[in-house]
């Protein structure tokens, strides 16, 4: 079976990104000089299941940043032509996190990176995600785009390591029981 891993970061207060999708906060605390482990976690994952709000955000950036196969789940999108530079490298599906990870598994897949906020929300909703490194940026934004949403009933997680950098920034890893 393929499993589900997240690494994302959220500002203090718990948002991915303002209302309007805007992570300059962000990017601005982005210190080239520290290693927060993306390419390690990377590393080991077949594919990266991503929400339509990620892809377009991802789309914007001067190159585009992923080596592995990208499925963008999105109803809006399903149906429409995958720009030719991005031909090969992503594709649009209308499936549930359920469906996609099944169809993901039948193509050899084991482990997806799973990327978005209400992407994750509803992958954990569903129960597919085994991990999570959640890296918290030491800024509060006032409102937003949540990490987490409404679940239908409590995860209990356990934190396999915590760490901090010299910019402030502090990432925990948990598993999800």
């Amino acid at each position: 079976m393929i499993t589900g891993h997240v690494f994302i970061a959220a500002s203090l207060d718990g948002y991915i990104a303002r209302a309007d999708g805007d992570i300059e906060w962000l990017l601005a605390r982005d210190d080239p000089s520290e290693d927060h482990g993306f390419n390690d976690f990377i590393a080991d994952k077949d594919v990266i299941v991503m929400g339509r709000g990620s892809y377009e955000k991802v789309a914007t950036f001067d190159a585009w940043p992923y080596g592995l196969p990208v499925l963008v789940l999105s109803r809006q999108l399903a149906g429409t032509p995958v720009p030719a530079s991005l031909q090969g490298k992503v594709r649009f599906a209308a499936l549930s996190p359920r469906e996609a990870m099944e169809e993901l598994a039948r193509q050899g897949a084991r482990r997806a990176y799973v990327d978005g906020g209400q992407l994750v929300q509803s992958f954990l909703r569903e129960g597919l995600i085994a991990d999570m490194v959640i890296t918290t940026v030491p800024v509060l934004i006032g409102a937003g785009r949540p990490l987490f949403g409404a679940l239908p009933e409590d995860r209990s997680l356990t934190l396999t390591a915590s760490r901090s950098f010299p910019s402030g920034l502090v990432q925990s890893s948990y598993r999800l029981q």
